[in-house]
């Protein structure tokens, strides 16, 4: 009798009765079954929580790693805190106060009148432009005169103990060999403390 034909004749209620193929092929659809429930009821949730804290183990020892390293460097990096503030003072001594911008816009007219450059145009705008320390301010200038004066005007402008830049520059051929230089001439100062105040910078 094959096992298909042993089927017809079982008695469900009765597996002890059951031919030996027959319940071995039940055992094992009913092992597959449990083992299928315990992966879904139970051993999944615990295999995502391991996932999980696998994952955070390895965030908790990248960041340990991180502050241990940066432990062994304190020194090294408070060096590097000290030098980046006494560059950042240097800067600051470039940047003139508000009493100091009317002498140094008036440093950069002289630089073009000495090297014999006629002003067509100077005209500083009509506000500054704020940021988080320090102020910009904007000067329209045009000036004529020769290819080796407008060159020189440039350097002299370069080499001022004040920051100034030169921006936005276009040059046109004049008349009697001269050119014309339009640009926007940036000079910059630093806030005092009421204004760092009012822009809600901290000052120690």
């Amino acid at each position: 009798m094959t096992v298909l034909e042993e089927l017809r004749y079982i008695d469900l209620n009765d597996p002890g009765k059951w031919p030996t193929p027959i319940r071995t092929i039940a055992l094992f659809l009913l092992l597959f079954v449990m083992i299928m429930a315990g992966y879904f009821f139970v051993w999944q949730d615990q295999m995502n929580y391991l996932d999980n804290a696998r994952v955070e183990e390895q965030t908790l020892k990248d960041s340990y790693l991180a502050k241990k390293s940066s432990a062994i460097n304190l020194p090294v990096l408070k060096q590097q805190l000290n030098d980046i503030e006494q560059s950042l003072s240097a800067l600051l001594k470039q940047l003139p106060n508000k009493s100091e911008m009317e002498a140094l816009l008036v440093d950069v007219n002289q630089a073009g009148l000495g090297r014999g450059l006629q002003f067509e145009l100077f005209k500083p705008a009509e506000s500054e432009i704020i940021h988080d320390f320090y102020a910009e301010l904007s000067v329209s200038v045009r000036v004529t005169g020769s290819y080796h004066d407008i060159g020189s005007f440039a350097s002299d402008i370069a080499q001022l103990p004040r920051i100034v830049t030169l921006n936005n520059i276009n040059i046109v051929p004049g008349s009697d060999n001269m050119l014309i230089l339009d640009a926007i001439a940036k000079t910059f100062r630093y806030l005092d403390e009421d204004e760092l105040l009012s822009q809600g910078v901290k000052i120690q």
